[in-house]
């Protein structure tokens, strides 16, 4: 079972490129490995508690859950736009994660795991956290990071983080894959090596935020937020699960073949997900194999800065899909950022390259394989006779880029695995344009080795169009429509061999499956 979530959204504010990014890769990994073969569940969500959320509310004159609500709709609204389907959904205040966030702290507690103590000290209202003088910027200074910092002096309940941090750098150093890339897991490491680890304050007293899970044993409190959203993981998951909770079996998704993935940004990793979560997770008993893998993705940036409203360099999604369509923003965002590291986010890389590798560039093939089959041979397709040596090149060239998308995506890469699909597309527009089939068509005695080419074409659309799916779902209806295939859409990787048309296959009418992208000097 592949088991994949992402960090959840936070409900207070509009969601950005950021989101609809992760978003869409997890879609596209998950829709990667049911290509596989393998059974997969993908869960994803939002985080509605929080002193932020409820200050922003209480600007707006409403209560809380009504704004959260609200947000949540958004989020859900662009999900289902940017054709994300997703098979399970977290959000906080669903009265399941209520029920299990409360077993948790009960079961910490009677581990001796929390203990309640008084603190004074700086607090970052927009991190809703404690700070330290390890926060503190060269000039001694909290930096703009960590917005509003005000002085509290209140009592709350405390996590012993500080018991798990030894194990946690040792689970990390003998962990292979405990965080991918692999450099992330190296600036994980030094987080823990410049702060061995204070305990964790898990507890808001009500008497300033109510907006919250209240402590299953002090009901002067409520749950800090980061404690109790990376809880979602294990609670949607089915974690103890009351009978009649419709949630999944959760020694299935979590333990079963492999360890779950959690999708999350560079900017979490550190400490909630690196530190909080695997120290949480350590401390109610799960052993080092059961420990998930955090793959950390990088930013969208703007001209090298990061997008922040402060800016004013916010990229909406839901305007890209609007203007440039699903297919291309889907296309771009997983074309031209390697996984876990940073890209900046550019327009007019986003028409160029679904223009050159799309529109024109499978384009052309698609237009080459179909057109020509329908106008050279009456739509129908033949396998011809002895291969040549150039049909035994594309042949291999389908193999060898089979094999390189399969090594990019099992290492999430997406970018290198559209990148192999792109050569095997170029290589297939220069067998055409050696072979010239326009010319075979004009002396009736190549018709055979006319209808060999386009078969050659044609056999390596209906490859492609799989291999794109994970990417582009929509895309592999139309081209499996075309081709008169139906059966491409539901074909895992270990179907894809030479052949996949039959002999004397008629082709359905072939129509643009990738409209060339027209922008204006201003756009």
């Amino acid at each position: 079972m592949f088991f994949l979530t992402t960090a959840i959204d936070y409900t207070n504010g509009s969601p950005h490129i950021g989101h609809a990014y992760e978003k869409i890769l997890a879609d596209v990994l998950t829709r990667y490995r049911r290509l596989r073969g393998d059974e997969a569940y993908f869960l994803t969500g939002v985080d509605q508690h929080g002193q932020k959320v409820q200050q922003t509310a209480e600007k707006e004159g409403v209560d809380p859950a009504t704004f959260v609500a609200e947000i949540t709709e958004r989020f859900t609204r662009l999900w289902e736009t940017l054709g994300i389907e997703y098979d399970g959904w977290a959000a906080t205040t669903d009265e399941r994660h209520k029920s299990s966030v409360q077993t948790i702290l009960s079961s910490l507690k009677a581990a001796n795991q929390l203990y309640k103590k008084s603190h004074s000290g700086h607090y970052s209202v927009r991190q809703e956290q404690f700070l330290s003088d390890r926060d503190r910027n060269e000039s001694g200074e909290f930096g703009p990071e960590w917005g509003e910092v005000v002085v509290i002096e209140e009592e709350n309940w405390y996590f012993k983080l500080s018991e798990h941090t030894d194990w946690l750098k040792s689970y990390l150093e003998q962990t292979d894959d405990a965080v991918i890339p692999a450099f992330r897991k190296t600036e994980l490491l030094n987080a823990l090596e410049r702060n061995p680890g204070t305990d964790l304050c898990i507890s808001r007293p009500k008497a300033r935020l109510h907006w919250g899970i209240e402590l299953p044993f002090d009901s002067d409190f409520v749950t800090y937020v980061w404690f109790d959203a990376l809880i979602n993981y294990v609670s949607f998951a089915g974690y103890q699960a009351a009978p009649g909770s419709e949630l999944p079996d959760f020694q299935k998704l979590w333990t079963a073949n492999e360890r779950p993935i959690h999708l999350i940004g560079k900017d979490i990793l550190v400490p909630a997900h690196g530190i909080y979560w695997l120290c949480m997770l350590h401390a109610m008993g799960f052993a080092d194999h059961e420990m998930p893998r955090l793959l950390v993705h990088g930013w969208w940036n703007i001209r090298g800065e990061k997008m922040s409203k402060s800016l004013g360099n916010i990229v909406d999604p839901k305007q890209l899909a609007e203007n440039f369509g699903v297919n291309a923003l889907r296309y771009y965002l997983m074309r031209d950022i390697v996984t876990g590291k940073d890209a900046d986010f550019d327009p007019s890389r986003l028409v160029m390259l679904y223009n050159t590798e799309l529109a024109n560039e499978l384009g052309n093939l698609c237009n080459r394989a179909l057109n020509m089959t329908q106008r050279f041979t009456a739509g129908v397709l033949h396998r011809g006779g002895i291969p040549t040596e150039d049909d035994l090149a594309l042949q291999k060239s389908l193999i060898e880029t089979t094999g390189d998308y399969c090594r990019a995506m099992d290492d999430f890469n997406v970018a290198a695995a559209l990148e192999a699909i792109s050569r095997h597309v170029v290589h297939c527009n220069g067998y055409a344009e050696r072979m010239k089939p326009w010319e075979l068509n004009k002396n009736p005695e190549n018709h055979a080795r006319l209808a060999s080419v386009l078969y050659h074409l044609a056999e390596s659309v209906a490859h492609c169009a799989v291999l794109l799916a994970p990417v582009l779902p929509t895309a592999i209806e139309g081209l499996a429509t075309q081709l008169n295939l139906p059966q491409l859409a539901s074909l895992h990787l270990g179907d894809l061999r030479w052949g996949l048309i039959p002999d004397s296959h008629e082709i359905g009418k072939p129509a643009p499956v990738f409209p060339r992208i027209v922008t204006t000097e201003k756009e």
